[in-house]
């Protein structure tokens, strides 16, 4: 735009020069010229200055992304009933070049954060990614742990019911993220290894809750890192194997004397309408107190047939089984087990609302339904 201003600035000048020219001597006729060049290179710097400005803000802009996702659930367990904007979450990322980029997540737990109120503001992720070539990619910062299906995609619309999967709650613990450094190698063929050294658990030795272990990086105890390594395969269409390994010589950062391996192992495979997912893990916690408690061994799996009618609606079934206190020293049936069944209504592929029912068995009771809606973009 800014070029096309400048030829007819230009004519015009040349146009203005020609007519005084029969009137001026050389001198002066030299001397004008001399003047007009150098308003024409004025001119001419200004534009490409102006183009340039232009043509950089959009380069710059493009850069950097923002996004986000939100649910709401209304849970009904006849006298317990709630309901909880769960979560509201916004991501930032920058690309700072082809090879180096900035992600992070930041979250509102249950609406309202503060002392004595229910939710909490959290840092989810904050880290750096740099490609040292076509394979291989490193990740320093605050990062998900690479472990399970949901922990590091867990955006509403991309998992069937209302709440996640218990095993991925009370075993694994999702959502869980720490803070240290991780590399990940690609092969050829879809397989993929993941290694991270990072900030562990802390759990209270009087009971080693897994889930209360999480420190999420506040001034966290860094006595005893964990190790994680997960082998990854995506090299069929639709589908997804893999398994993670983790290790942690003290699970209690210097309470005890605990050391701790995760295993966990789970497919995903979809084809066409209908997919499938399964899961399965287990803590195995080296401790003479977590022996006493039955709480050396905690483990869980489950099961989720699902099917796709369109691209609108979709239906799945979800048996849940699991137990925090799984290890031998136990003689009471701690085990629990959940079978939920419901539909997803997606009013656009990113956004989604949600119904099942939930029936909870063995060492607990009850029944009833969630109703949820989420979005992400």
């Amino acid at each position: 735009m800014y070029h096309k201003l400048v030829l007819p600035t230009l004519a015009a000048l040349s146009l203005g020069v020609q007519a005084e020219t029969d009137s001026l001597t050389r001198e002066e006729l030299e001397k004008a010229l001399d003047q007009q060049a150098k308003k024409i290179a004025e001119l001419e710097e200004k534009v490409n200055l102006a183009v340039e400005a232009v043509e950089a803000a959009p380069a710059a802009a493009t850069h950097t992304n923002i996004g986000g996702y939100g649910e709401l659930h209304y849970n009904n367990f006849g006298t317990d009933e709630d309901i909880d904007f769960h979560r509201f979450v916004l991501f930032i990322s920058h690309q700072f070049s082809d090879n180096l980029r900035f992600f992070s997540e930041l979250e509102i737990e249950h609406s309202y954060a503060g002392e004595s109120k229910p939710g909490a503001v959290e840092l989810e992720q904050a880290y750096i990614e740099y490609d040292i070539n076509a394979s291989t990619t490193l990740k320093g910062g605050l990062f998900l742990v690479p472990v399970g299906i949901l922990n590091e995609t867990h955006e509403p619309d991309t998992f069937y019911g209302v709440e996640r999967n218990p095993i991925e709650k009370n075993i694994i613990p999702t959502t869980w993220w720490e803070a240290g450094a991780a590399v990940t190698y690609r092969f050829a063929d879809g397989f993929s290894l993941d290694f991270a050294s990072h900030s562990g658990l802390s759990v209270d030795p009087a009971d080693f809750n897994i889930r209360s272990g999480r420190q999420k990086v506040a001034k966290a105890d860094a006595d005893s890192f964990a190790y994680t390594t997960r082998l990854k395969y995506t090299g069929i269409p639709g589908l997804e194997i893999a398994g993670s390994l983790q290790h942690q010589d003290d699970i209690t950062q210097g309470a005890a004397d605990a050391s701790a391996r995760l295993i966990e192992i789970h497919t995903a495979y979809s084809n066409g309408p209908f997919a499938i997912r399964a899961l399965w893990a287990q803590w195995d916690i080296d401790s003479e107190l977590a022996d006493i408690l039955g709480k050396d061994q905690q483990n869980g799996y489950f099961v989720e047939p699902a099917y796709r009618l369109n691209e609108e609606f979709g239906f799945f079934a979800r048996y849940s089984v699991w137990d925090n206190t799984a290890g031998s020293a136990n003689t009471i049936d701690t085990e629990m087990r959940q079978v939920n069944v419901g539909v997803n209504y997606w009013l656009h592929p990113n956004v989604v609302i949600k119904f099942d029912t939930e029936n909870r068995l063995g060492a607990q009771d009850g029944s009833g339904y969630n109703v949820g809606i989420g979005y992400q973009f």
